[in-house]
């Protein structure tokens, strides 16, 4: 069988010229540690060969944090260690407010970027994301915020995440400059963006894609019995079995070979991992060497899928 060819090359993030390692690095889960220990993390994750950090305003809320508290912590590390800041390229998402949920009017999405960069302590971010769409804003008006705030120099590069293609579509109509990136979530056991249109409009357009949660929240990490006690126990069991038999032909682990299938895609998908131990990020590179067949690939999906492809 015909392995798939899956560029070891960095990646391009849409149309915004920069190119990235083709493993990202998130920090959903980075906060409420010392600084010290934050500074390890960065270190293993640059070392590691990776070029780009996403976060996000509310990252730490999830985690017994405050809002803001990820980017607060990562703003610690670059005052300590201001020349890392050249190293990688920085990528943060608002337009989550706690309670309303979403606000995406610019005289949020003004404050929170400020915000942002104050916690970072930095003048301007490579990559700004809108968190998730606000259905109670025009895209006129969101485009026509995030045109003033390029134009000030708070950010070089704008994207999306959580948008379904028809949101994608309308803001790009009211802007005059390309979106980039695109971050759903995409996994073999999230495959919702196969079907519904996300990864085709991505190439159409020629979006980067950021597949966050490529490892699904942690549920691959389980082990098979462990799975199996959980809901649609029988499927992921069967997909973690199949994730294993490659990962043992191939010599890698298991994670290796979801990050291997989410990489495969021929919209040169970034998966963006979580993990916050510096040995396993150190290993992020261990997906590079995954070698999958087409039969692999659709393998994996099938068992996903718990039913074969017509």
């Amino acid at each position: 069988m015909t392995a798939l060819s899956i560029s070891p090359d960095p990646r391009p993030l849409g149309k915004s010229g920069l190119e990235v390692f083709p493993v990202a690095w998130g920090m959903w889960r980075f906060a409420g540690v010392e600084v010290k220990t934050a500074r390890a993390r960065i270190d293993a994750a640059l070392e590691a060969g990776i070029t780009l950090f996403d976060t996000a305003d509310v990252y730490g809320l999830d985690n017994a944090c405050p809002f803001g508290a990820a980017e607060a912590l990562l703003g610690e590390v670059l005052k300590e260690a201001p020349a890392l800041r050249d190293r990688f390229v920085l990528a943060t998402k608002c337009g989550i407010e706690p309670g309303t949920p979403y606000d995406s009017s610019e005289a949020y999405l003004r404050k929170a970027l400020d915000a942002s960069l104050a916690r970072m302590k930095v003048e301007h971010v490579d990559l700004f994301q809108i968190h998730r769409p606000d259905m109670l804003a025009h895209p006129h008006d969101v485009a026509a915020a995030l045109t003033k705030l390029r134009a000030e120099g708070k950010f070089a590069h704008v994207g999306v995440s959580n948008h379904a293609p028809s949101q994608v579509a309308a803001l790009q109509a009211h802007l005059d400059f390309p979106i980039a990136t695109q971050q759903p979530e995409f996994s073999c056991w999230a495959t919702s963006p196969l079907f519904d249109g996300t990864l085709d409009q991505c190439m159409e357009m020629g979006l980067g894609v950021l597949a966050w949660s490529p490892l699904a929240g942690g549920r691959l990490g389980l082990s098979a019995e462990e799975a199996a006690r959980g809901a649609d126990g029988a499927r992921l069991s069967a997909l973690i079995a199949k994730l294993d038999e490659i990962a043992v032909r191939e010599g890698v682990t298991r994670e290796a070979v979801a990050v291997a299938f989410v990489r495969a895609h021929p919209a040169k998908i970034v998966p963006i991992i979580g993990s916050q131990q510096p040995t396993r990020i150190a290993r992020a590179a261990d997906a590079l060497k995954v070698r999958l067949s087409r039969a692999d690939w659709y393998g994996i999906l099938q068992t996903s899928m718990g039913a074969r492809l017509p």
